[in-house]
């Protein structure tokens, strides 16, 4: 039972205190305990970081309710009993472990390595910061039985997480994730738990460095996915990591392809928690691209590329005149099908009636029309790369269908089965080839991306996110989310309302998830959910229309947007949200 009195606040932060290794963090909880702010400590110790999108993820800071060294020992003791109790020769197998450059990431890396090998496991450990894509990547190659990669992420700096691999090199998704969360809340005083220094493992072999041969693999097979390796990979190509890990990968995957025109922004190249030239490391958000637009001006560029900071997302943006500032960001959709359109054209051709291309319920329909008119398998699951790559699995091991890709709008991309999770160094190194390949044929990304809106109808999208922190935050999205179901809209704008899909409901066979879905006439959708990661409640609109053959792509873009921008007003405003 949570504690409700101020007196009870006060007891489990003396005694979460008294068990913390850091003393850092254990002063601040002291300092709330004198300080009696009621507020705060509920906040801190009023409840546990529950498990999440495959793990933890939250504040920095002391308590339960943040990550911090006492949090991470205590879940890694209930990973390693839930995996010693589930998985057939856990101990052998071991899990791999590394992280990115956040604040604390070493630390809990280190933490995580201690606790797994004290408890009897082997120790699989990057010894330096690795991209997410990568570490998911060693799960499979190295046959552990699980991984763990210490991110947060795209977050502010202020966070840190914790991501839990299955065997399967994909993230965990049920009934794992609550068997881990079950066993985390029986382990016992964190002081009591025993530890393998990492001096001790990599002497006795508890503990065991990742090979070389790992990444060189992972190269290897990410070459591989090229539908054109014989391309000169010669398009001028502007690229960020936004402050995060993926530059040493990227510029690996592309110097390998031959790639003799990249541009990296150097003031945001190196590893740094702080992501000092950006407000949020996240490409989606306004102003985190800017050095790599100005970079991209000055050099004149075919391309612009830019990872999140544990390199998993990718975003993209191409020349466009129109616009004043010459480049135009590709939304994730627009990266995801023009992804899929390559990969199914160019890419091998056989088995062609078993291929497989998925995303999930929040992204375009343009997929599912692109799937269909070229004849192609497609699926859709609820938000989160764990249920697309889980599913892809599955899909392959019942009906024998090959996997070509899978994509979530929030510019998250994976090919074949390479990595079993989201890979922005995969995606940069397709998309600087299709680059390449465009000019080729003396056209463009702008060009390719325009012929599939005339074959396959023009959707243009638009999300609108609202940050609702703490326990008020809560409510208010719950708020929210019980007026759309209870009241739901009939009209939207000039569009009626066809229909209502509630996705608590478990629809077409998904597990049941907090979503709402509003198909509107004419082809357009809304959805509302809340975020799985961050204090967030996020609604997706989309509208299609057909191109006719003399219309112009850019001033149906206008039209389209400016459409947009009124069903968004009036569907937040029916919420009391004021656009």
């Amino acid at each position: 039972m949570s504690p409700s009195t101020l007196e009870q606040l006060r007891a489990t932060a003396r005694a979460w205190a008294a068990d913390d290794p850091d003393p850092a963090s254990r002063a601040a909880l002291e300092a709330l305990v004198e300080a009696g702010d009621e507020t705060s400590l509920r906040d801190h110790v009023g409840s546990r970081l529950q498990f999440g999108t495959a793990g933890l993820r939250g504040l920095l800071g002391p308590g339960p309710n943040r990550m911090n060294r006492a949090l991470v020992r205590r879940v890694g003791a209930g990973l390693a009993q839930y995996l010693l109790e589930k998985v057939p020769d856990a101990a052998e197998r071991g899990v791999v472990v590394g992280g990115d450059a956040r604040h604390m990431s070493p630390e809990f890396v280190e933490d995580t390595a201690r606790v797994l090998a004290g408890a009897g496991l082997r120790v699989h450990l990057f010894e330096d910061f690795v991209a997410t894509p990568v570490l998911a990547f060693a799960v499979g190659h190295l046959r552990a039985c699980s991984g763990v990669i210490v991110t947060a992420s795209h977050n502010p700096p202020e966070y840190n997480g914790y991501k839990v691999y299955w065997e399967n090199g994909a993230q965990i998704i049920p009934p794992h994730d609550g068997g881990i969360s079950g066993a985390i809340d029986s382990v016992g005083p964190v002081q009591d738990l025993p530890l393998v220094s990492v001096d001790e493992g990599l002497s006795t072999g508890r503990i065991v460095p990742v090979p070389r041969s790992c990444i060189d693999d992972y190269m290897d097979r990410i070459a591989a996915l090229r539908c054109h390796p014989e391309l000169s990979l010669d398009s001028d190509v502007v690229y960020t990591p936004m402050h995060g890990v993926g530059a040493v990968f990227v510029e690996e995957a592309l110097r390998r392809a031959g790639a003799t025109r990249l541009d990296v922004v150097s003031a945001q190249r190196e590893p740094d928690g702080d992501f000092p030239t950006v407000r949020f490391p996240n490409p989606e958000e306004e102003g985190a691209m800017d050095l790599a637009f100005a970079l991209a001006r000055e050099c004149g560029a075919d391309l612009v590329l830019g990872n999140d900071p544990d390199a998993d997302r990718l975003a993209v943006a191409i020349p466009d005149a129109d616009l004043p500032g010459g480049y135009r960001m590709l939304t994730g959709n627009e990266i995801g099908c023009l992804l899929a359109h390559y990969l199914l054209e160019e890419g091998p051709q056989s088995d062609a009636s078993k291929r497989l291309v998925m995303t999930t319920i929040v992204s375009s329909r343009l997929l599912r029309e692109m799937a269909g008119r070229l004849q192609v398998h497609y699926d859709e699951t609820l938000t989160g790369f764990k249920w697309i790559a889980n599913a892809a699995q599955h899909h392959r091991a019942e009906e024998g269908w090959r996997f070509v890709m899978g994509y979530e709008e929030a510019l998250g991309y994976t090919v074949g089965d390479v990595v079993a999770d989201k890979d922005g160094v995969s995606a940069a190194l397709l998309f600087a080839e299709m680059s390449a390949w465009c000019a080729a044929r003396e056209s463009s990304l702008g060009e390719y991306l325009e012929s599939l809106y005339r074959s396959f109808g023009f959707y243009a999208s638009r999300q609108y996110s609202l940050t609702l922190p703490g326990e008020a935050g809560a409510r208010r999205i719950a708020e929210i989310m019980n007026r759309c179901r209870e009241n739901p809209p009939s009209t939207c704008g000039p569009f009626a309302v066809e229909k209502v899909t509630d996705y608590g409901q478990g629809i077409g066979g998904l597990p049941p998830s907090n979503v709402l879905a509003f198909d509107l006439s004419e082809g357009g959708r809304i959805l509302v959910r809340p975020s799985g990661t961050e204090p967030k409640i996020k609604f997706y609109f989309e509208l299609r229309e057909d191109l006719e053959v003399e219309a112009s792509l850019h001033d149906s873009r206008k039209t389209m947007d400016r459409r947009l921008e009124e069903v968004l007003a009036v569907f937040l405003n029916s919420l009391g949200i004021e656009a």
